[in-house]
């Protein structure tokens, strides 16, 4: 069984690269991101007090981050093993995520900040089916419309020049000695995420010892 923790600034890849290690190794990606946005976009009542929080650019608490984290683990879908991503975030989290779980690593996403600005701003999200693009690596066939469903395409509340100064200094502020902490234990694997997703894929594969990258086995998945 193998469990990891995916860490890095707002656009650095997190998710993606989640899925992708995920994809042909057997192992489930939580995005604690994306069960926020899943809320939301569903209306339930903990996405209406998600929705404000992240329209201010804010981080949600460490009460609700821990709980949805929790509820998800708590599945034990991940007979294999998990990768992680947005969480934790700060010491707290960390603290509460180390108590329960033996990491056996954490992949951190580095990623100069212009570059951070030049990615999160291209990012277009599918209000029908929640799809993620990007408009600098992965452009929808038709401006503004979903392949998958065709819905329309908007920027996501959180993805706005103010929002995401708030983002990064809170990140810098609160996960910057998340990393020390892990670093401390030795768990941490730094990676450029500044390249393309398969060379940054196959760069945490090598960091960590884990089979070559296999982009034909993640497509099958």
């Amino acid at each position: 069984m193998r469990k990891y923790v995916i860490m890095g600034v707002p656009g650095s890849g997190k998710s993606s690269q989640g899925s992708m290690l995920a994809a042909d190794l057997d192992l489930v990606h939580i995005s604690v991101g994306d069960i926020f946005r899943w809320n939301v976009q569903h209306h339930t009542k903990r996405g209406a007090h998600v929705r404000r929080i992240m329209a201010g650019g804010e981080l949600v608490g460490d009460d609700l981050a821990e709980a949805v984290t929790a509820e998800r683990l708590a599945q034990h879908d991940w007979n294999y093993g998990f990768v992680i991503d947005g969480f934790p975030r700060n010491g707290r989290q960390a603290e509460f995520f180390l108590e329960s779980y033996d990491i056996d690593g954490v992949i951190h996403l580095d990623m100069p900040e212009s570059e951070v600005r030049r990615r999160v701003l291209a990012r277009r999200l599918c209000i029908g089916c929640g799809m993620d693009y990007n408009l600098i690596q992965g452009r929808p066939q038709q401006e503004g419309i979903c392949d998958v469903c065709g819905g329309s395409l908007v920027t996501r509340e959180d993805d706005t020049e103010e929002a995401l100064v708030v983002r990064l200094r809170d990140y810098h502020e609160k996960t910057d000695p998340v990393l020390d902490l892990f670093r401390r234990k030795e768990y941490v694997a730094v990676i450029d995420a500044t390249p393309g997703k398969d060379e940054v894929q196959q760069a945490i594969r090598d960091k960590l010892g884990l089979p070559p990258y296999m982009p034909e086995n993640a497509a099958a998945s």
